[in-house]
């Protein structure tokens, strides 16, 4: 049986981080307001289209973050991934609640 390490050059990219937390961020306060919205029966004020825009716009910036740091070849996969993939979520949240409220 070989024994033995490898070695690696890649390593964890800060942009990918900071997109896995933008999307945390993003579904955790688009979850928050709906959740408060439905506490109050439907009637909401301002302040929870303020949240939604703002986790489009964290969404979007986590979205672009982690596009670009998949396209690296010196980091590894896993943070750039699932950043993508949770920020496709929550900018998935704001288009439903978005689409539900026109029609």
């Amino acid at each position: 049986m070989r024994k033995g390490y490898i070695f690696t050059d890649r390593k964890i990219s800060h942009r990918a981080a900071m997109a896995v937390i933008l999307g945390v961020i993003s579904l955790a306060s688009l979850g928050t307001a709906v959740f408060q919205a439905y506490e109050a029966a439907g009637e909401v004020s301002v302040k929870y289209g303020v949240i939604g825009l703002f986790s489009a716009i964290y969404s979007l910036t986590g979205l672009i973050l982690g596009i670009v740091t998949v396209w690296e070849k010196n980091y590894y996969k896993l943070f750039p991934v699932l950043g993508i993939l949770l920020n496709m979520a929550a900018l998935a949240g704001v288009g439903l609640i978005l689409y539900m409220g026109v029609n």
